[in-house]
């Protein structure tokens, strides 16, 4: 039944008009727990919050089978470490898309290891989707960034060279984390009743941010308000999606806005490509060398 609802999901979202230079603080290195995972039963996640403390504003309790996790999902992410041999250039976080109902395999794993490749240590976000809300996910994801950014040493990356990546609806979380979630923004913001740890002092900022077939805004509609574009400091933007997706016209408004802010905008327009195209094309040694030229400043 997952995976019928799955793929049904998949068709909605095709079809449907569906500044980082921080000191990490001393927060020791957690221990990485093992859980199982569809993927790979082997994989490592590392968990994101304490049991106990998560910053929620939704009462989730029983998975009525339209959910992709039980309510005793803990939000966590996997490393993809950069091979031996190859210069660690900084960190990406891969956000998969999936309407904020499940998180899609092909936007996860296989970007993660490619982009490990090329010289970044990559960590797929599994942050919460359905029914808890994209302000919950965006908080998810801040609090990756900032696990990553208090152990930059150990992942031997400089703290202010992390960036984000995201696919349709992981696209617009990173987004929204970085126009409400970073700095020291912390799980009080949404509930109250959350303790702030040592790990909400480290800021959530990230240098950059990869918009594959997807945009700032909320789903299915783009944020083109150039003031509130302004407002949230949104950092350089890389662009890539395709003239037979169905928000082709939605993306050229959002990356025209986002110049029209200041922000360095790099936009790649695949002719006749689709929605959801996942990790295939040229487009990751496109964000590659965009990344790489961020870094170099």
């Amino acid at each position: 039944m997952k995976k019928i609802f799955q793929t049904l999901c998949l068709l909605l979202v095709a079809t449907i008009a569906t500044a980082c230079d921080n000191t990490a603080s001393n927060v020791p290195l957690g221990p990485i727990d093992e859980a199982p995972t569809e993927d790979d039963p082997n994989a490592e996640h590392i968990y994101l919050w304490p049991e106990g403390n998560m910053p929620t504003e939704t009462n989730y309790t029983v998975n009525n089978g339209n959910y992709q996790d039980d309510p005793d999902f803990r939000p966590n992410m996997v490393w993809y470490p950069v091979p031996n041999g190859v210069e660690v250039k900084g960190a990406v976080m891969v956000c998969p898309g999936g309407a904020f109902m499940f998180r899609s395999r092909n936007e996860g794993a296989p970007v993660a290891e490619r982009l490990a490749e090329l010289g970044w240590q990559s960590f797929v976000v599994n942050y919460r989707v359905r029914p808890y809300t994209m302000e919950e996910g965006s908080l998810d994801l801040a609090r990756a960034i900032r696990y990553v950014r208090s152990h930059a040493a150990d992942y031997g990356i400089s703290p202010d060279r992390i960036a984000s990546v995201g696919f349709s609806a992981g696209g617009i979380l990173c987004g929204d984390e970085a126009l409400h979630f970073d700095g020291q923004v912390n799980g009080t913001a949404l509930d109250d009743s959350y303790i702030p740890d040592a790990l909400d002092e480290v800021s959530a900022d990230v240098c950059a941010i990869g918009m594959i077939y997807s945009f700032y805004g909320r789903l299915s509609v783009s944020n083109n308000n150039v003031d509130a574009l302004r407002a949230g400091g949104i950092p350089p933007t890389f662009y890539t999606y395709g003239t037979e997706d169905p928000f082709y016209r939605q993306f050229i408004a959002n990356a025209n806005a986002a110049r029209e802010v200041g922000v360095q905008v790099e936009e790649h327009v695949l002719d006749g490509w689709p929605h959801g195209f996942g990790a295939r094309g040229e487009w990751i040694t496109w964000f590659d060398s965009f990344l790489t030229q961020i870094i170099s400043h």
